[in-house]
């Protein structure tokens, strides 16, 4: 498996250390699982290590795949990454799955007191959740008036900001979790003798990883292998949510059908040229145009939604996952969007050698979900 690993500097910087200065955030994902260490040194986060493993072959398919594993496949998998990318902590921070939660905005009376809200949201939720609510965690925020702290970015109810009376109504962003996704991954940490301080929704993550301060609305497009996650974030709080069911595995689908090559040729052609004209293959870039074409598509449809409901305009869309690294997508966008369009620069929240820096200003995108979970842990 060593050579499916991007692990590009396992072992740098080793240093003694208490566990609670390291963290380690790993985001098991439908086509990868993705690791990151970081470490408080002199009170600044610093990059450890990370490290990524494909999926395809623990299910006997091709790297870059979707898969649907059950817990036995991904426990060696884990293990195997972590090794590989020299991994010291033992407590882990994981990521679960957008696609095993319900996130949508709930409008409440503004007189409800903050003591109430526990025994209301779930009941106003009910009508939204399609699963008994047995089967479900629920965790809410009061979107707040005022801007909160970027700590405040926590799926806990505890330090959410309740506005001040005044307005009719109160937005409250509501989040139910399955049980069953919560408990697998707890399965996956335990069998590989490990422990873990939280699980957190993957979009929470990524916010964290890849926002500084931003006060006017951001959309966030999150292109995974499966899926593709758009989030609307408002003082580095999620507030509008909608996921586009397509990905970067269905544009290597898509090429090796219409090129009739291997799905593994069909990845590799969509990384190295991606929309850019390939001289060998002259359609690459109309077969892959077919999907982002559609995506935007899409995504403007939400956002004008979005801005027709709350009267504010989306400034600015920042790219972050795997799928954002396609080369000429950015050019693309920029003439789908009436926004300034921005690559996420997750990695550039940590210190790093300076001679890293090139790599990881490309694959930043690939990792911040592993690295928002870490910076939560690390705070």
């Amino acid at each position: 498996m060593g050579d499916l690993l991007k692990n590009l500097f396992s072992g740098f910087g080793k240093i003694g250390g208490g566990s609670q200065d390291s963290a380690v955030g790993i985001d098991i994902g439908s086509s990868a699982i993705k690791v990151v260490e970081i470490k408080r040194k002199k009170g600044k986060a610093v990059l450890e290590t990370y490290g990524a493993i494909a999926l395809g072959p623990y299910a006997d398919l091709d790297p870059g795949r979707v898969t649907n594993l059950p817990v036995e496949k991904i426990v060696p998998a884990l293990r195997e990454v972590l090794k590989q990318s020299g991994v010291t902590g033992a407590d882990l921070a994981l990521a679960i799955p957008v696609q095993s939660s319900l996130i949508f905005t709930i409008e409440l009376p503004s007189q409800i007191k903050e003591a109430e809200m526990a025994d209301i949201v779930p009941v106003e939720a009910r009508k939204y959740i399609p699963v008994p609510m047995t089967e479900v965690s629920i965790d809410y925020f009061v979107l707040p008036g005022k801007e909160p702290s970027f700590s405040e970015m926590n799926v806990d109810t505890d330090n959410a900001d309740l506005p001040k009376e005044g307005g009719d109504k109160i937005n409250v962003l509501v989040v139910a979790t399955q049980n069953d996704a919560v408990a697998k991954h707890r399965s996956i940490v335990s069998q590989c003798n490990l422990s873990a301080s939280f699980f957190e929704i993957e979009i929470f993550s990524s916010v964290r990883a890849n926002f500084e301060h931003e006060l006017s609305p951001v959309l966030l497009m999150d292109f995974g292998a499966s899926r593709t996650k758009l989030s609307i974030v408002e003082f580095g709080m999620v507030n509008g949510y909608h996921t586009i069911e397509r990905g970067g595995a269905d544009i290597s689908n898509s090429i090796s059908k219409s090129l009739s090559i291997s799905f593994g040729e069909a990845e590799k052609m969509k990384k190295e040229f991606g929309l850019f004209e390939n001289p060998a293959e002259k359609s690459l870039a109309d077969i892959i145009r077919v999907h982002v074409d559609y995506i935007f598509s899409e995504t403007n449809s939400a956002l004008l939604g979005y801005e027709k409901k709350h009267n504010r305009t989306i400034s600015k869309v920042i790219f972050t996952g795997g799928g954002a690294l396609l080369k000429g997508l950015k050019e693309v966008a920029v003439n789908n969007f009436r926004a300034e369009i921005e690559m996420g620069h997750p990695f550039s929240k940590v210190g790093a050698p300076a001679f890293l820096e090139k790599v990881l200003l490309t694959m930043g995108p690939e990792f911040a979900v592993a690295l928002g979970l870490a910076l939560r842990k690390l705070q």
